[in-house]
């Protein structure tokens, strides 16, 4: 065993130092900088829409002389932020569940069935990661008007689900791939069926991933604003995001109302923030176990 020049073995922190390397040692600093940064916004954030709108300006560092939760109120009513977050947990969880219905099945057979088509399927769905939202947005706005679906909840999630599944199907093919083939070698000389296998033995067994899965098209669909303009076009159908557009445009004729904006981009933004803060831990496991075998 090691020992200081003082004849004592190293203390624990004396160990941690000697197995941390130089990047580790100049990038811890940086992602507590950085961590540190994102908690101060949202505190900002959270602070700022319970001020009026003069204190805002006067004292955008200090504590809310009074706490005005008229501006959530008033961002609720002015803004139509009920019936967009109606519409908006309504698009987010159908396209999450949908996805995975077709991204599971998938994703399993792409692991299990071993072909010379594998490899250029799994290139395929990788390639759909990195196709940008504008280089889509014309044809698929024709696609979709010819179909009826421009200026619909339904349309919108079929939207979602089409940009949505490259991704999952690429994770869980790993995630997949790191299961036990044995575990189906005994399913099947039980007399199981390949869809009984993978409907009670292979999901199960993929619950983490799958809620990794989960949780990602949530975040990533809770605010997102490119394609519901586009898509969306009439008040009633409006998501959360285009709620926060509406309420600033409203703000350029009616006087600005900036501890009202404030609550509504609080509002859009605290429900994705308290999700990944609650399961944050389950997203990095299920990552954490999808990437190695």
């Amino acid at each position: 065993m090691a020992v200081t020049t003082s004849g004592r073995p190293p203390g624990r922190l004396a160990r941690m130092r000697g197995r941390l390397t130089t990047t580790q040692v100049l990038g811890v600093p940086v992602v507590w900088i950085v961590a540190g940064f994102n908690v101060l916004t949202g505190l900002w954030l959270l602070l700022s829409s319970l001020k009026s709108g003069d204190e805002i300006f006067s004292s955008p560092w200090h504590l809310p002389r009074s706490l005005h939760w008229d501006n959530y109120a008033r961002a609720w009513s002015e803004g139509n932020f009920g019936p967009a977050a109606l519409n908006t947990v309504v698009v987010v969880a159908g396209t999450a569940v949908i996805t995975l219905v077709f991204a599971a099945p998938a994703a399993y057979v792409l692991s299990r069935v071993t072909t010379r088509f594998n490899g250029g399927f799994i290139l395929f769905f990788a390639l759909g990661l990195g196709i940008p939202a504008q280089v889509v947005m014309l044809p698929l706005f024709v696609v979709m008007n010819k179909l009826l679906l421009v200026d619909s909840l339904f349309g919108l999630v079929v939207v979602y689900v089409a940009t949505s599944l490259p991704f999952a199907v690429f994770f869980l093919t790993g995630f997949f791939s790191t299961l036990p083939v044995e575990l189906e070698e005994a399913a099947a000389l039980d007399g199981a069926s390949a869809f009984r296998t993978f409907w009670q033995v292979m999901l199960p067994l993929a619950r983490g991933g799958l809620v990794t899965v989960l949780i990602l098209n949530v975040i990533q669909h809770w605010g997102e604003t490119v394609f519901s303009l586009v898509f969306i076009q009439n008040t009633d159908h409006q998501t959360l995001s285009l709620a926060l557009l509406g309420f600033l445009q409203q703000m350029q004729y009616n006087g600005a109302d900036w501890g009202g904006l404030f609550a509504g981009v609080a509002v859009v933004v605290l429900p994705v923030l308290a999700c990944y803060v609650w399961l944050g831990r389950r997203i990095i496991e299920g990552m954490t176990v999808g990437s190695v075998k």
